[in-house]
Protein backbone atom coordinates (compact mmCIF):
# COMPACT_ATOMS: atom_id res chain seq x y z
CA UNK A 1 0.00 0.00 0.00
CA UNK A 2 1.30 3.44 -0.63
CA UNK A 3 1.84 6.19 1.54
CA UNK A 4 -0.09 8.90 1.20
CA UNK A 5 0.66 11.07 3.38
CA UNK A 6 3.92 11.48 1.66
CA UNK A 7 2.27 12.68 -0.98
CA UNK A 8 0.61 16.50 -1.99
CA UNK A 9 -2.61 17.34 -0.04
CA UNK A 10 -5.32 19.63 -0.91
CA UNK A 11 -6.42 21.88 1.90
CA UNK A 12 -10.39 22.03 2.15
CA UNK A 13 -11.99 25.00 4.46
CA UNK A 14 -15.40 24.64 5.09
CA UNK A 15 -17.41 26.80 8.19
CA UNK A 16 -15.48 25.49 11.12
CA UNK A 17 -13.54 23.02 9.63
CA UNK A 18 -10.62 22.36 7.42
CA UNK A 19 -9.69 19.15 6.48
CA UNK A 20 -7.00 17.45 3.53
CA UNK A 21 -7.34 15.49 0.62
CA UNK A 22 -5.50 14.20 -2.10
CA UNK A 23 -7.22 16.24 -4.79
CA UNK A 24 -9.67 18.45 -5.23
CA UNK A 25 -13.57 17.90 -4.43
CA UNK A 26 -17.07 19.61 -4.31
CA UNK A 27 -18.29 19.70 -1.07
CA UNK A 28 -20.72 22.99 -1.64
CA UNK A 29 -23.34 20.44 -1.58
CA UNK A 30 -23.00 20.03 1.92
CA UNK A 31 -24.25 23.88 2.61
CA UNK A 32 -27.94 22.45 1.97
CA UNK A 33 -27.54 20.00 4.50
CA UNK A 34 -26.29 23.02 7.17
CA UNK A 35 -23.21 24.06 8.60
CA UNK A 36 -20.43 21.88 8.93
CA UNK A 37 -18.54 22.19 12.72
CA UNK A 38 -16.82 18.94 12.39
CA UNK A 39 -15.04 16.45 10.41
CA UNK A 40 -13.76 12.69 10.18
CA UNK A 41 -10.94 12.92 7.46
CA UNK A 42 -8.38 10.13 8.97
CA UNK A 43 -9.96 7.62 7.90
CA UNK A 44 -8.63 4.28 5.37
CA UNK A 45 -12.04 3.30 4.31
CA UNK A 46 -12.33 6.01 1.13
CA UNK A 47 -15.28 7.42 3.04
CA UNK A 48 -15.16 11.39 5.10
CA UNK A 49 -17.57 11.95 7.65
CA UNK A 50 -19.03 15.47 8.87
CA UNK A 51 -20.87 16.45 11.90
CA UNK A 52 -23.56 19.13 10.16
CA UNK A 53 -26.10 21.59 11.96
CA UNK A 54 -28.76 23.70 10.42
CA UNK A 55 -32.13 24.75 13.14
CA UNK A 56 -30.19 23.43 16.10
CA UNK A 57 -30.96 19.96 14.70
CA UNK A 58 -27.68 18.12 14.10
CA UNK A 59 -26.53 15.06 11.19
CA UNK A 60 -23.81 12.91 11.00
CA UNK A 61 -23.12 13.04 7.35
CA UNK A 62 -20.57 9.97 5.59
CA UNK A 63 -19.44 10.88 2.26
CA UNK A 64 -17.56 8.22 -0.39
CA UNK A 65 -16.55 9.46 -3.64
CA UNK A 66 -13.68 11.87 -2.33
CA UNK A 67 -9.85 10.94 -1.76
CA UNK A 68 -9.39 11.28 1.75
CA UNK A 69 -5.51 11.46 2.76
CA UNK A 70 -5.18 7.90 4.44
CA UNK A 71 -7.03 6.31 1.43
CA UNK A 72 -5.41 4.25 -1.00
CA UNK A 73 -7.85 2.40 -2.66
CA UNK A 74 -10.31 3.65 -5.74
CA UNK A 75 -13.15 6.22 -4.53
CA UNK A 76 -15.68 3.80 -6.97
CA UNK A 77 -15.04 1.57 -4.65
CA UNK A 78 -15.67 3.33 -1.81
CA UNK A 79 -18.75 4.12 -3.09
CA UNK A 80 -20.00 0.79 -4.05
CA UNK A 81 -19.81 -0.19 -0.63
CA UNK A 82 -21.38 3.08 0.66
CA UNK A 83 -24.11 2.04 -1.48
CA UNK A 84 -24.38 -1.55 -0.32
CA UNK A 85 -24.60 -0.37 3.32
CA UNK A 86 -27.82 1.82 3.21
CA UNK A 87 -29.97 -1.09 2.99
CA UNK A 88 -27.77 -3.10 5.50
CA UNK A 89 -28.68 -0.07 8.02
CA UNK A 90 -32.68 0.07 7.05
CA UNK A 91 -32.96 -3.60 7.57
CA UNK A 92 -30.90 -3.28 10.86
CA UNK A 93 -32.83 -0.28 11.98
CA UNK A 94 -32.48 -0.53 16.58
CA UNK A 95 -32.85 1.85 19.39
CA UNK A 96 -29.20 1.32 19.98
CA UNK A 97 -28.00 1.75 16.35
CA UNK A 98 -27.01 5.23 14.88
CA UNK A 99 -30.41 6.69 12.96
CA UNK A 100 -30.40 6.45 8.67
CA UNK A 101 -32.38 9.38 7.45
CA UNK A 102 -31.26 10.34 4.25
CA UNK A 103 -29.30 9.00 1.31
CA UNK A 104 -28.32 10.23 -2.19
CA UNK A 105 -26.26 10.84 -4.78
CA UNK A 106 -24.07 14.02 -5.59
CA UNK A 107 -22.06 13.68 -8.86
CA UNK A 108 -19.45 11.50 -8.70
CA UNK A 109 -20.17 10.29 -4.89
CA UNK A 110 -22.25 9.32 -2.77
CA UNK A 111 -23.29 10.31 0.99
CA UNK A 112 -25.31 9.11 3.68
CA UNK A 113 -27.18 11.07 6.62
CA UNK A 114 -27.93 9.75 10.33
CA UNK A 115 -28.89 11.77 12.85
CA UNK A 116 -26.10 12.99 15.34
CA UNK A 117 -25.61 11.18 18.42
CA UNK A 118 -23.77 13.26 21.17
CA UNK A 119 -21.53 10.21 21.83
CA UNK A 120 -17.52 9.72 21.49
CA UNK A 121 -15.76 7.05 19.70
CA UNK A 122 -14.11 4.23 21.70
CA UNK A 123 -11.20 4.09 19.27
CA UNK A 124 -10.55 7.45 18.43
CA UNK A 125 -7.64 7.01 16.33
CA UNK A 126 -7.40 10.80 14.93
CA UNK A 127 -6.57 12.29 18.50
CA UNK A 128 -5.17 9.08 20.67
CA UNK A 129 -3.15 6.68 18.48
CA UNK A 130 -1.39 4.20 19.72
CA UNK A 131 -0.63 3.83 23.51
CA UNK A 132 -2.57 7.17 24.28
CA UNK A 133 -5.37 5.31 23.03
CA UNK A 134 -4.97 3.29 26.53
CA UNK A 135 -2.75 5.55 28.70
CA UNK A 136 -4.47 9.60 27.87
CA UNK A 137 -6.50 10.72 30.88
CA UNK A 138 -8.22 12.21 27.85
CA UNK A 139 -9.32 9.45 25.98
CA UNK A 140 -12.68 7.98 25.55
CA UNK A 141 -11.18 4.58 25.45
CA UNK A 142 -9.53 5.43 28.90
CA UNK A 143 -12.57 7.58 30.47
CA UNK A 144 -14.73 4.60 29.45
CA UNK A 145 -12.57 2.40 31.34
CA UNK A 146 -12.54 4.10 34.14
CA UNK A 147 -16.19 4.37 34.70
CA UNK A 148 -17.92 2.29 37.33
CA UNK A 149 -18.66 -1.32 35.89
CA UNK A 150 -21.85 -0.89 35.82
CA UNK A 151 -22.02 2.01 33.50
CA UNK A 152 -19.62 -0.30 31.59
CA UNK A 153 -22.08 -4.08 31.64
CA UNK A 154 -24.98 -1.60 30.59
CA UNK A 155 -23.04 -0.55 27.45
CA UNK A 156 -22.26 -4.19 26.97
CA UNK A 157 -25.65 -5.12 27.35
CA UNK A 158 -26.73 -2.42 24.37
CA UNK A 159 -24.25 -4.08 22.55
CA UNK A 160 -25.28 -7.97 23.06
CA UNK A 161 -28.78 -6.93 22.65
CA UNK A 162 -28.27 -5.55 19.20
CA UNK A 163 -26.38 -8.04 18.02
CA UNK A 164 -28.99 -10.25 19.14
CA UNK A 165 -31.62 -8.70 16.95
CA UNK A 166 -28.92 -8.83 14.42
CA UNK A 167 -28.78 -12.24 14.36
CA UNK A 168 -32.51 -12.46 14.74
CA UNK A 169 -32.69 -10.82 10.98
CA UNK A 170 -30.28 -13.37 9.75
CA UNK A 171 -27.33 -10.91 9.28
CA UNK A 172 -23.68 -11.54 10.67
CA UNK A 173 -21.58 -8.68 11.75
CA UNK A 174 -18.54 -7.87 10.10
CA UNK A 175 -16.13 -4.78 11.28
CA UNK A 176 -17.66 -3.97 14.39
CA UNK A 177 -14.68 -3.26 16.89
CA UNK A 178 -14.43 -0.54 19.54
CA UNK A 179 -14.30 2.13 16.62
CA UNK A 180 -18.33 1.32 16.47
CA UNK A 181 -19.21 2.09 20.02
CA UNK A 182 -20.22 5.27 20.64
CA UNK A 183 -20.89 6.23 24.45
CA UNK A 184 -22.35 9.42 25.86
CA UNK A 185 -20.58 10.28 29.23
CA UNK A 186 -22.84 12.98 30.06
CA UNK A 187 -26.06 11.06 29.51
CA UNK A 188 -24.32 7.34 30.04
CA UNK A 189 -25.81 6.54 26.76
CA UNK A 190 -24.35 3.64 23.96
CA UNK A 191 -24.77 3.55 20.60
CA UNK A 192 -23.58 1.57 18.00
CA UNK A 193 -22.25 2.89 13.96
CA UNK A 194 -20.55 2.55 11.26
CA UNK A 195 -22.29 -1.35 10.06
CA UNK A 196 -21.50 -0.69 6.52
CA UNK A 197 -19.94 -4.86 6.18
CA UNK A 198 -22.77 -6.39 8.17
CA UNK A 199 -24.03 -9.04 5.85
CA UNK A 200 -26.54 -11.68 5.00
CA UNK A 201 -25.89 -14.71 7.52
CA UNK A 202 -24.13 -17.54 6.51
CA UNK A 203 -20.90 -15.91 4.74
CA UNK A 204 -17.23 -16.61 4.35
CA UNK A 205 -14.25 -14.88 4.52
CA UNK A 206 -13.51 -14.14 1.01
CA UNK A 207 -10.54 -11.88 1.68
CA UNK A 208 -8.36 -13.68 3.92
CA UNK A 209 -6.01 -12.28 6.48
CA UNK A 210 -7.04 -8.96 5.72
CA UNK A 211 -10.92 -9.62 6.60
CA UNK A 212 -12.43 -6.44 7.72
CA UNK A 213 -11.99 -5.77 11.64
CA UNK A 214 -9.24 -5.05 14.11
CA UNK A 215 -6.76 -7.52 15.49
CA UNK A 216 -8.00 -7.41 18.92
CA UNK A 217 -11.36 -8.67 18.18
CA UNK A 218 -11.13 -10.89 14.99
CA UNK A 219 -11.51 -14.36 15.38
CA UNK A 220 -9.58 -17.38 14.12
CA UNK A 221 -12.18 -17.67 11.16
CA UNK A 222 -11.43 -13.96 10.43
CA UNK A 223 -8.00 -14.50 9.22
CA UNK A 224 -8.21 -17.18 6.75
CA UNK A 225 -9.77 -17.38 3.34
CA UNK A 226 -12.68 -19.38 3.05
CA UNK A 227 -13.64 -19.95 6.69
CA UNK A 228 -17.15 -19.52 7.93
CA UNK A 229 -18.43 -16.20 9.00
CA UNK A 230 -21.38 -16.66 11.12
CA UNK A 231 -23.20 -16.76 14.37
CA UNK A 232 -20.15 -18.04 15.91
CA UNK A 233 -18.12 -16.07 14.47
CA UNK A 234 -19.97 -13.21 16.42
CA UNK A 235 -20.23 -14.72 19.77
CA UNK A 236 -16.51 -14.86 19.38
CA UNK A 237 -16.46 -10.80 18.41
CA UNK A 238 -18.79 -10.19 21.78
CA UNK A 239 -16.32 -12.07 24.00
CA UNK A 240 -13.52 -10.02 22.38
CA UNK A 241 -15.57 -6.81 23.30
CA UNK A 242 -16.11 -7.84 26.62
CA UNK A 243 -12.92 -8.36 27.07
CA UNK A 244 -11.44 -5.35 25.58
CA UNK A 245 -14.38 -3.38 28.01
CA UNK A 246 -13.63 -5.08 31.07
CA UNK A 247 -10.43 -6.72 31.20
CA UNK A 248 -6.94 -7.06 29.57
CA UNK A 249 -8.15 -7.02 25.83
CA UNK A 250 -5.84 -9.46 23.81
CA UNK A 251 -5.04 -10.97 27.45
CA UNK A 252 -7.70 -12.92 28.90
CA UNK A 253 -6.43 -14.25 32.12
CA UNK A 254 -8.97 -13.59 35.04
CA UNK A 255 -6.52 -12.08 36.91
CA UNK A 256 -7.22 -8.47 34.49
CA UNK A 257 -10.98 -9.30 34.60
CA UNK A 258 -13.03 -6.75 36.82
CA UNK A 259 -16.19 -8.31 36.63
CA UNK A 260 -17.43 -11.30 38.80
CA UNK A 261 -15.83 -15.10 37.93
CA UNK A 262 -19.29 -16.24 36.30
CA UNK A 263 -19.17 -13.60 33.35
CA UNK A 264 -15.65 -14.09 33.05
CA UNK A 265 -16.93 -18.07 32.62
CA UNK A 266 -19.22 -17.42 29.84
CA UNK A 267 -16.28 -14.67 27.80
CA UNK A 268 -13.74 -17.32 28.36
CA UNK A 269 -15.78 -19.78 26.38
CA UNK A 270 -16.89 -17.08 23.70
CA UNK A 271 -13.29 -16.73 22.29
CA UNK A 272 -12.27 -20.05 22.22
CA UNK A 273 -10.51 -20.62 19.35
CA UNK A 274 -12.08 -24.04 18.68
CA UNK A 275 -15.35 -22.96 16.81
CA UNK A 276 -17.54 -25.84 18.30
CA UNK A 277 -16.59 -24.94 21.35
CA UNK A 278 -18.11 -21.20 21.68
CA UNK A 279 -21.80 -20.91 22.40
CA UNK A 280 -23.36 -21.73 18.62
CA UNK A 281 -25.19 -18.54 18.55
CA UNK A 282 -25.14 -14.91 19.59
CA UNK A 283 -28.97 -15.28 21.83
CA UNK A 284 -26.86 -18.30 23.47
CA UNK A 285 -23.94 -16.33 24.41
CA UNK A 286 -26.51 -13.29 26.09
CA UNK A 287 -28.74 -15.49 27.39
CA UNK A 288 -25.65 -17.00 29.30
CA UNK A 289 -24.26 -13.36 30.29
CA UNK A 290 -27.70 -12.37 31.30
CA UNK A 291 -27.87 -15.28 33.79
CA UNK A 292 -24.12 -14.94 34.90
CA UNK A 293 -25.37 -10.87 35.81
CA UNK A 294 -27.98 -12.35 38.24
Amino acid sequence: MINVKQQNLITISMDKVSFQLQEEHNFFWLKKIGDVFCVFDEQDSGNISFGVEKNNKKFFVKYAGAKPMDFSGNPKDAVARLIKAVPVYKKLEHPNLIKLVDHFTIENGYAVVFDWFEGECLHSHWSFGGRAKYTNPESPFYRFKNLDINKRLDALDTIFSFHTYVESQGFVAVDFYDGSILYDFKNHKTKICDIDFYRKSPSINDLGEHFWGATRSKSPEEFNLGSPIDSKTNVFTMGAIAFGLLGGEMVHSISKWEANKNLYEVVIKAVEEERDKRYSTVKEFYDAWKAALR
